[in-house]
């Protein structure tokens, strides 16, 4: 088999690392790919909140262009930024097996959080979350790959700055000084890689179908469909987590104020020959609780 695959990919180490893997999964079955790395939207401006920046899918819409105008072939993306809906003609190929779900806290050496703590992040969901926990706490702006990011916490006086620790993990970046946030819930498909093609592509929908996990697509299919129903995007405090355990689906997922002052939290499980719509229940029981309220108002600002 000699068929060439044009991978697409962001050009940061992280990025690069997950492309790599797929390259390397790939070249198993007997396939050669090559690796097109592109500088992102969302890489190019790093001092903007991402949530003021209005583009849904930021970090993945310029490798879908480069997909849909035929100068790549795949496209790899950390699942968490790829929006609920893909651009025509675009499809999900395969969803490799997940890694760490957790975001965790990097810090300079906490003992007890005082009022004065200032804590860094660019997602709204994981300021929304630690406010709920740490209201007196000072929330700051963080962007860039996890690189510029470690290297901007160890440049200011900050106490710390929260990351996913999938990423960490995967370029052997992961601190001693690290606390697991084992009650924030994570952001949907956080942990899991995407990989995906032209749907009027059948030899790389061929080639990916081995790549793919069926287990954790099942897992983020349904967080997706929990985020879509909500209507939250990408930048929405919104957080969905599901785990699957014998034949028995368990979601917890949830909905927040910007101040972390209002949440709507729901833990369900379902039986896995259930699944189906199960995600989109799971959010209209947030939007009856008051979450459509609250979505009403974050649309006002986001």
């Amino acid at each position: 088999m000699s068929k060439t695959i044009r991978i697409g990919t962001r050009d940061s180490e992280l990025a690069l690392w997950q492309a790599h893997k797929v390259k390397s999964l790939l070249e198993k079955e007997g396939y050669h790919p090559i690796l097109k790395p592109v500088k992102s939207t969302g890489d190019l401006n790093l001092e903007q909140p991402l949530y003021e920046m209005g583009i849904t899918g930021i970090f993945t819409k310029t490798l879908d262009v480069a997909l849909i105008k035929g100068d790549i072939d795949i496209a790899v993306h950390s699942m968490k930024d790829v929006p609920t809906a893909l651009p025509k003609g675009v499809v999900e190929a395969a969803v490799l097996p997940r890694a760490n779900t957790s975001d965790i806290l990097i810090h300079k050496g906490l003992d007890e959080f005082s009022s004065s703590r200032t804590i860094a992040t660019g997602s709204l969901r994981r300021k929304a979350q630690w406010l709920s926990q740490h209201p007196d706490h000072k929330v700051v702006n963080l962007r860039g790959n996890v690189n510029t990011r470690l290297q901007k916490l160890e440049d200011n006086d900050w106490t710390g700055a929260i990351f996913a620790a999938a990423g960490l993990e995967r370029i052997n970046l992961k601190p001693e000084n690290h606390i697991e946030l084992d009650w924030m819930i994570p952001a949907p498909a956080q942990g899991a890689m995407l990989v995906v093609t032209m749907d009027s592509n059948s030899v790389c929908k061929t080639a990916l179908k081995s790549l793919n996990h069926p287990e954790t697509a099942l897992a983020v299919k349904v967080e997706r469909e929990f985020l879509k129903t909500l209507e939250g995007g990408c930048t929405a405090p919104i957080g969905a987590l599901a785990r699957i355990k014998e034949n028995r689906l368990s979601l917890k997922a949830g909905l927040f104020s910007l101040d972390g002052k209002e949440s709507y939290i729901i833990e369900e499980t379902t039986a896995l020959d259930q699944v189906e719509g199960f995600g989109k229940r799971c959010a209209e029981l947030v939007l009856k609780q008051g979450g459509a309220q609250l979505m009403k108002e974050l649309r006002k600002v986001l």
